[in-house]
């Protein structure tokens, strides 16, 4: 099983140019895909519907998309109103059935001068062929630690709540003629994945609270139920690679839960892509 997590910068390249069929094709080997920054009609990106477009280049893959920024972008033509919102969010595409989505909004800093966006975490319930798996794609702030501390520590109250609030219905119906149980109770599994830009890298406090601290004379601790840095898992020195051409260090991350550390054979970031001013980060996942 291969995933990919790429920041896109709304389909802006590294030469200048937008173009989403080239993002589309740096990601098409990939069984599961967690996209940033997808806008749809923004003047800055032709006025696209950017996750249409995807999906039409992807046409293999099933695809949510989950909205953080949501503005009016309605226009009058021929005298009557044409619906239209601009937004900005994630986006999960996947080879397999995505039986349910979610997407949390995450704490956002109301700055007075610094440009603050609101950010979320988008949630895909997959039936992948290690099990139910529930996959999240995200974009933290960018601005500094004080504000994505918050950020994570909403992301680890999701991440640990939602196998307690079971599925997306639960608990069945009192009238089975009602049209709820139309298909069976869908899961909330333990199993997860957590992908994105994050803007921070090993070393920095997010780094440890994301996924444990350090002891002085033991290294780093790690929780049985908490989230390991797949890039770790599969070899690589903390403190080694790159997902930015500007940036020495890993701010693009995937982390998992526990139960699939055995599971992760190979991450690597292509650093030959040029869809984006990021690097895709690829993990691929060992059948059990």
């Amino acid at each position: 099983m291969k995933c990919v997590s790429y920041n896109i910068q709304y389909g802006l390249g590294a030469d200048g140019n937008y173009d989403l069929p080239r993002i589309a094709g740096e990601v098409a080997d990939a069984d599961i895909i967690a996209l940033q920054e997808v806008d749809r009609f923004w003047a800055r990106s032709g006025m696209v519907d950017s996750p249409a477009v995807l999906s039409e280049h992807l046409p293999d893959h099933s695809w949510v998309y989950g909205a953080n920024l949501d503005m009016e972008a309605s226009f009058r033509a021929d005298g009557r109103l044409v619906h239209r919102r601009k937004q900005f969010g994630a986006m999960i595409l996947s080879r397999w059935p995505i039986l349910s989505s979610r997407n949390f909004p995450l704490p956002k800093w109301g700055d007075r001068q610094h440009h603050s966006i609101q950010q979320g975490l988008l949630e895909a319930v997959i039936d992948t062929p290690l099990g139910p798996v529930r996959v999240y794609s995200v974009h933290l702030s960018h601005l500094c630690s004080a504000t994505r501390l918050p950020q994570i520590g909403r992301i680890h109250e999701i991440l640990r709540e939602a196998p307690f609030e079971g599925g997306a219905w639960c608990g069945g119906h009192p009238d089975p003629a009602s049209g709820w149980l139309e298909e069976p109770e869908p899961p909330m599994p333990e199993s997860l994945i957590l992908m994105g830009d994050m803007n921070f890298a090993p070393g920095m406090p997010e780094y440890d609270s994301m996924i444990g601290g350090t002891a002085p004379g033991y290294g780093r601790l790690t929780n049985r139920r908490g989230l390991l840095d797949a890039w770790v898992l599969a070899g690589h020195a903390e403190n080694s690679g790159s997902t930015h051409p500007n940036a020495d260090t890993r701010i693009d991350h995937c982390f998992v839960s526990a139960c699939l550390a055995d599971q992760v054979v190979d991450v690597r970031v292509d650093d030959q892509a040029k869809g984006s001013d990021h690097w895709p980060v690829w993990v691929t996942f060992a059948a059990p």
